[in-house]
């Protein structure tokens, strides 16, 4: 019995792995036939990252009362009060890298709100211009901005199916949805077209922090990436250096510990254990105790 264990297991992690290489070879042949697809995305020639001030952006499917004359719509703080009922707790439907994430009724569009704790800066306005700039079916828009009361926030489309995470595994709101397999594949798909416009961009723009919790869906299951450049916009608003935290991350590559920088190669490592968090629907990816490393991310497999 124990060599049968030992054999199953080793099959197991070797699958495992298997997984993640066909990942990563699938994601970069995606991104050589979806790069090509002007199509799909709503702006041909995105700004550059010395080019954040231009800020022109596009026309967005949430509506164009969202957009000022400069892309991004930058709302006062009393509208974004009032449509989170002041930031009731009702109101509040998640916490990412941002801050607390809230859901609101902003000029008869539902919005999804973000608020992260920081007084008024420039770089700030910058960032949110260029990122509302980058527009793809398979990516959530950015749409607007606030300075005020202590806080910056960014506003963006509201995704009814919210986050993978709902649909995988048990998050204690709802019994998780039943994913056919051709599901699965189309949302794997739309996740690599977002992450493969972002690197398209010149300079690529690093995802960082690409997770089965910052791939949601909308009500058709078309999957869009969310969070894009949020990690670069905290580093160019805080003022301490971005900090690298000791704690086990499945998703991050252990080459950016080693490194100290993140590159497409990490966010497509990122991309290969969303892909096989997304075909086991498991969540113990995000509660490993093992060390970060290759290593790990076997064993935890192994563990399925």
């Amino acid at each position: 019995m124990v060599k049968v264990a030992t054999i199953v297991g080793g099959a197991a992690g070797t699958l495992a792995l298997m997984a993640v290489i066909m990942g990563f070879f699938w994601f970069f042949k995606s991104c050589k036939i979806f790069s090509n697809r002007a199509s799909e995305t709503g702006s041909s020639d995105p700004s550059t990252l010395t080019e954040w001030n231009r800020g022109v952006g596009p026309s967005s499917s949430a509506g164009p009362s969202l957009y000022g004359p400069q892309g991004a719509k930058e709302f006062m703080l009393e509208e974004l009060e009032q449509a989170t009922k002041q930031f009731a707790e009702s109101s509040l439907i998640g916490y990412g890298s941002f801050g607390l994430v809230y859901k609101g009724l902003l000029r008869d569009v539902v919005v999804a709100i973000k608020r992260h704790p920081g007084i008024p800066r420039p770089e700030f306005v910058a960032g949110v211009m260029y990122l509302s700039e980058i527009q793809h079916r398979n990516l959530v828009t950015l749409l607007g901005y606030c300075q005020e009361g202590g806080s910056q926030m960014l506003v963006y489309e509201y995704l009814p199916n919210g986050s993978m995470c709902n649909h995988l595994y048990d998050t204690g709101r709802e019994a998780p949805t039943r994913l056919e397999f051709k599901q699965r594949l189309s949302i794997a798909l739309g996740a690599a077209r977002g992450l493969c416009h972002l690197h398209g961009l010149k300079p690529p723009l690093i995802h960082k922090n690409f997770k089965t919790g910052n791939v949601l869906v909308d009500e058709d299951f078309i999957a869009k990436v969310a969070d894009a450049g949020v990690s670069m916009l905290l580093e160019k608003i805080e003022e301490a250096s971005p900090s690298y935290t000791s704690s086990v991350n499945i998703f991050r590559d252990p080459e950016v510990e080693v490194l100290g920088s993140f590159t497409e190669t990490s966010d497509v490592y990122s991309f290969g254990a969303f892909l096989l968090e997304l075909i086991t629907g498991q969540d113990e990816a995000m509660h490993i105790n093992y060390m970060g490393s290759n290593e790990s991310l076997i064993q935890w497999a192994e563990l399925q």
